[in-house]
């Protein structure tokens, strides 16, 4: 491939980009290992699929924002690189699939010309930080939480601390006590607050996580001033990449961590870290989101017979509520599966741009969200989206069901969710139109058991799995419930009910809200119902569902398939491992220590001094690995390098490596420190690398 320069007004971005070209070149050439290249492209967005030879995208959206001009942007791109479709996530970006790996830098370049990154999208690093997209008009919020999740992203963005960590980390702000940015299930979720003086803060839950083994996340503080809710996510992530996991990716995140260690210790480290901040109080610019600019106000047309059509009633119903702002109404847009075709985009901004501002919200559960819409352009809006079947009633209600990719396009699917999901919103939709309006009760499919859809915090959950009959194998979903928000920080995890062919699926969900309407008390809430009842009583009422000595042919076929069900499960890459050889590891610690020096040089001290530190480990692994000693915590490896090499005599130092190497959390991040700390770890990695070089001689 050839080389080629940017053009960007953003010299930081510039860098990322020819890096990424430099890197890919040198991948093609055999220069870098393929599990290390791994880990730097995920880093930037660019996630295998399971097709071969093609890159699935993720463009990160800060709390799911995204003008018109960017989402057009996002088309063009779609169009000239990937495959001319947009999907909509649970965390509130966009992916593009289909993508040549050769092509991603000259990709990333033209999003960013319109201030749209891919940068740590993926990876072992801050994924994309989450808000309730009705953050900043929302009637019942303390505040707009908006400013507070944009100065996360900013703030970890390319931020030392976190961009080699064990596993990713997940951070989201609700705007107001219904959580619905699900703070519970976070490694640090954030709930505003005002305290008895006035002051903003939030309410924060630590260690939250789904995947194949749910954790509810644990309550830290009550309140935490708005100026310190960012150092103490500082230490948090300090305290995750020193103790972590790093081997073993099953337990790569910060949940097992809490488990292992126990959350008063992962506290201690907490509070112990806050001396290495870079920031002992944090002021967030409340201003740094503005509210958009509010449309025109025009001559709207009438239109009393759509006003009074029943279809305008049952949309305006379910899919607009009012804003804070007096006068001025959100509208949702319900878009199935997710998927929106790059066509279909360009004339959704021209069928919205003169009835709303011009900021989009991506919402949790695949949707859209715009604001400022007036009392008056509601039927004008109504007919425009309706013409471009976007005006569909129901949004966020039983009919509006959560999916992942699955078989489509990822590595890990087992089963096809999408399909299945429209299968399932089928149901409602032609046998329980009452049901549009009922937003309490939540369905949500994964692919696999991994739950990026969200499954296990659905009141009916389903993931992907397979069962043997016949000597066959046949696509299965295991059928979960009475997940779901309770409320200002508490939730519920989904339980396993019973697995049952995938085909029967629809049948689950008929049977189970066939029961609810049926046999659930007064103003019971489905939470209730499930709890009154229990576990064993929906297992024993989904059983024959579960009965596989009647399967039919079509049984042994997945939903949106024509052939026999075959599990084929990738290597997934949600964190891709770095791998573990001793000259990669070597020429990493080369690297980061340019970055150091180079920070120091920008006098961005606490940046030199955590580049620093990462050379201490990168150099002690690399010497370790060469002796078949492995560690899979950055704590451990320290510990252990003292015991094979600083109290063996192999390796001279004034103290320990441990006291060396951990004055970084007993030192403010001063020039002095930084000055003295990057001399040293130059000292040791000259020793290393004497070292390392005797051995071949």
């Amino acid at each position: 491939m050839q080389s080629f320069r940017t053009e960007l007004e953003n010299p930081i971005v510039e860098k990322d980009i020819i890096d990424l070209e430099k890197k890919i070149r040198e991948f093609r050439e055999g220069k870098i290992h393929d599990e290390k290249f791994r880990s730097l492209r995920l880093a930037r967005g660019v996630y295998g699929q399971r097709q071969p030879g093609v890159q699935m995208v993720r463009i990160k959206l800060p709390f799911g924002k995204v003008t018109f001009k960017q989402l057009l942007r996002i088309s063009d791109v779609s169009d000239e690189y990937a495959s001319r479709n947009l999907h909509l996530t649970t965390r509130q970006d966009i992916q593009i699939h289909y993508v040549s790996l050769d092509r991603t830098p000259q990709m990333w370049e033209e999003l960013q010309r319109d201030d749209v990154t891919i940068r740590e999208a993926c990876g072992n690093t801050v994924r994309n930080v989450t808000s309730s997209p009705d953050a900043g008009i929302n009637p019942n919020e303390p505040f707009d939480v908006s400013p507070y999740a944009h100065a996360f992203f900013t703030y970890f963005l390319r931020n030392p601390i976190c961009q080699e960590m064990g596993r990713k980390i997940k951070f989201s702000f609700s705007s107001d006590d219904r959580d619905t940015a699900y703070s519970y299930i976070h490694d640090l979720g954030f709930i505003p607050k005002i305290n008895e003086q006035g002051e903003r803060g939030f309410k924060v839950l630590l260690g939250g996580g789904l995947g194949a083994q749910p954790f509810l996340a644990e309550l830290v503080h009550e309140f935490l001033h708005e100026d310190q809710i960012i150092p103490y996510a500082e230490s948090v992530l300090r305290v995750f990449d020193r103790y972590g996991e790093r081997t073993n990716r099953n337990k790569a995140r910060l949940k097992y961590l809490v488990q292992k260690l126990g959350l008063e210790e992962v506290l201690r480290l907490i509070e112990e870290e806050r001396t290495a901040n870079k920031s002992k109080s944090f002021k967030i610019d409340r201003d740094t989101v503005p509210q958009p600019q509010i449309p025109e106000l025009i001559d709207y047309p009438a239109l009393d017979e759509v006003i009074n059509s029943l279809d305008y009633k049952h949309w305006h119903a379910t899919n607009v509520t009012a804003q804070k702002q007096e006068g001025f109404y959100a509208v949702y847009i319900k878009v199935t599966k997710g998927d929106i075709p790059t066509e279909l985009a360009r004339k959704l901004v021209d069928a919205i741009s003169p009835y709303a501002a011009d900021e989009i919200r991506v919402t949790q559960n695949q949707g859209l969200m715009l604001k400022f819409v007036r009392a008056a352009a509601l039927p004008s809006l109504y007919v425009a989206l309706k013409e471009l079947g976007f005006a569909k009633p129901g949004f966020d209600g039983v009919g509006d069901v959560t999916t992942c990719p699955g078989t489509d396009t990822c590595n890990l699917g087992i089963s096809n969710s999408m399909s299945l999901s429209v299968a399932l919103e089928d149901v409602i939709y032609e046998e329980y139109p009452e049901l549009t309006y009922d937003k309490d009760i939540k369905i949500k499919i994964s692919g696999c058991m991994n739950s990026c859809g969200q499954h296990g915090l659905a009141h009916i959950g389903f993931h992907g799995s397979s069962v043997k009959a016949n000597g066959k194998v046949v696509p299965a979903v295991q059928v979960m419930l009475g997940g779901g928000t309770v409320g200002d920080g508490t939730g519920r995890v989904a339980e396993r009910v019973i697995k049952a062919p995938s085909k029967r699926a629809t049948d689950v969900l008929r049977t189970i809200l066939n029961d609810f309407g049926a046999n659930a008390e007064k103003e019971e809430s489905f939470h209730q119902y499930y709890d009154r009842n229990g576990k064993d009583y929906f297992y024993q009422l989904l059983k024959p569902l579960a009965d596989l000595s009647n399967l039919k042919d079509e049984e042994f076929v997945d939903w949106g398939h024509e052939g026999i069900f075959v599990p084929a499960i990738g290597v997934g890459e949600c964190a891709g491992v770095v791998i573990d050889l001793v000259a990669t590891l070597l020429l990493e610690s080369e690297e980061k220590l340019g970055w150091a020096n180079a920070s120091f040089e920008a006098e961005a001290w606490s940046d030199a001094i955590y580049h620093t530190y990462a050379v201490f480990v990168g150099a002690a692994k690399a010497l370790l690995l060469d002796k078949g000693v492995n560690s899979s915590t950055q704590i451990g490896i320290i510990r252990e390098f003292d015991n094979n090499f600083v109290a063996t005599g192999e390796v001279e130092l004034e103290g320990t490596f441990n006291d060396l190497v951990l004055q970084i959390n007993k030192n403010e991040p001063t020039k002095e420190f930084a000055t003295a700390y990057l001399s040293a770890v130059e000292k040791f990695y000259n020793q290393i690398k004497a070292k390392r070089e005797e051995q071949f001689q």
